[in-house]
């Protein structure tokens, strides 16, 4: 027990000496070898993980080292931002319950377009009206889109985040269903210290490593920070500026058009082939009016030379969105269709547009984790591809579900029910 308290309180000073020294000594050689790293220890595990669990991550903190080294890390710095981090217990649970994925969507619309964010978000537009313009000149983002962000990410700049970034990172990349987000996002995390620079005891961020007031995940941060204020930084938590200006710079890497609308609630016909409402189906304005598509009003869709996707992101009986590139532009920052129409209409109500006409399906009970789960193994019992059975209901979920809906002649809208759940069990227990 005394060993592991002792590396503890000598290893910020051991590690920075240590690694400098043989450095020194392989100078000679044309092979240096990378330095060894002795594995970080605690006097206990915390709470809620044991010493089997806390002994294992503290091998991966080690082993890990070689990785970042070899993608260019500085070997103090990785023991300076990893040399005492532990597991931590609570992520595994906030990795489980995202808001996006777990909440029905007209639950977290209600939050994310609240009259208290549509209020707080025009006082911010107002009170940063000469940065907001600039923005908006700069990047051709319209500003309400980029308060819409700053909004959702950070309750305008409120809200960062308490987590140490790189414990968080490293919870999440040493086991678990995201290993492969979490292991390139550390080193990222590291190399925002190393080139930022900014001070690791500082880099606080959400329980997923996201950071800042437009919450960038490390790699973007790498691929799209802006100094906007220009004080020589691209300093996301503390300038209001550089974030905003991030965030719009990384939408126009990702293809924003300037002047384009991201989309609008349309309202379909009775006989609408539901199957058609997806992201990757992508149709002339003249094939949607074709189909029956008009808008909320009922008048003829617009003349336009864009082409859109139809998205129903409650089902057959709830509101229809006709969606453009610009809309696929923000689902860049977050991929949930919840996240994207959260900015999206909210950046409409910030510009003085009508709340969402259509009615939310209430009365839908939302899934459980446990229920999201089996109706994945339903499906993959049934012979149709869920993806990995991780309990969201994304993409390839409601893909598989259309399938599933239009062989048994149901409305193939790929909305996953409580009674489209009890279906598929009484199916595969009459199959058994």
């Amino acid at each position: 027990m005394a060993e592991k308290g002792t590396w503890r309180m000598s290893a910020r000073r051991g590690l920075v000496a240590g690694a400098t020294l043989f450095v020194a000594a392989c100078a000679a050689s044309h092979h240096v070898p990378v330095p060894p790293a002795p594995p970080p220890r605690q006097p206990a595990p915390p709470a809620g993980v044991t010493v089997e669990q806390e002994t294992a991550f503290e091998g991966f903190i080690r082993d890990f080292r070689t990785q970042a080294l070899a993608a260019g890390i500085d070997g103090a710095l990785y023991d300076q931002a990893l040399g005492h981090v532990t597991l931590d217990p609570r992520i595994e649970a906030l990795n489980a319950a995202q808001p996006e994925f777990v909440k029905p969507i007209w639950q977290y619309l209600d939050s994310a377009v609240s009259a208290k964010r549509i209020a707080d978000g025009q006082a911010a537009l107002a009170a940063n009206a000469d940065m907001f313009a600039k923005l908006e000149q700069q990047y051709g983002v319209p500003k309400e889109i980029l308060a819409a962000i700053w909004a959702n990410e950070s309750d305008y700049g409120r809200a960062l985040g308490n987590f140490n970034i790189f414990q968080a990172l490293a919870t999440l990349a040493f086991e678990g269903p995201r290993t492969g987000y979490a292991r390139p996002q550390l080193i990222a995390a590291v190399k925002v210290a190393q080139t930022g620079p900014f001070a690791t005891g500082t880099m606080f961020s959400s329980w997923a490593g996201a950071f800042g007031q437009t919450q960038f995940v490390p790699t973007s941060w790498l691929a799209h920070a802006v100094d906007f204020d220009g004080d020589g930084k691209k300093d996301v938590w503390n300038s209001a500026g550089d974030a905003l200006a991030s965030a719009a710079q990384l939408l126009v890497n990702y293809n924003w058009q300037r002047g384009q609308r991201w989309g609008y609630e349309v309202k379909l016909p009775a006989n609408f082939p539901y199957e058609q409402a997806d992201l990757d189906i992508v149709k002339p304005l003249s094939d949607w009016r074709a189909l029956g598509v008009t808008t909320v009003a009922g008048a003829a869709l617009e003349e336009d030379q864009q082409s859109g996707a139809i998205i129903l992101p409650a089902g057959g009986r709830g509101p229809a969105f006709l969606v453009f590139g610009n809309f696929n532009s923000v689902l860049k920052y977050n991929t949930a269709i919840s996240y994207g129409l959260a900015v999206c209409l909210l950046a409409d109500r910030l510009g003085g547009g009508a709340a969402v006409t259509a009615s939310w399906p209430r009365d839908e009970q939302p899934l459980s984790r446990t229920q999201r789960l089996q109706f994945q193994q339903d499906l993959k019992t049934l012979g149709y591809d869920p993806g990995d059975i991780d309990g969201v209901l994304g993409r390839k979920v409601r893909a598989a579900l259309r399938d599933y809906q239009k062989a048994r002649g149901l409305a193939a809208d790929g909305f996953a029910t409580r009674a489209l759940l009890d279906r598929m069990d009484s199916e595969i227990r009459g199959n058994s």
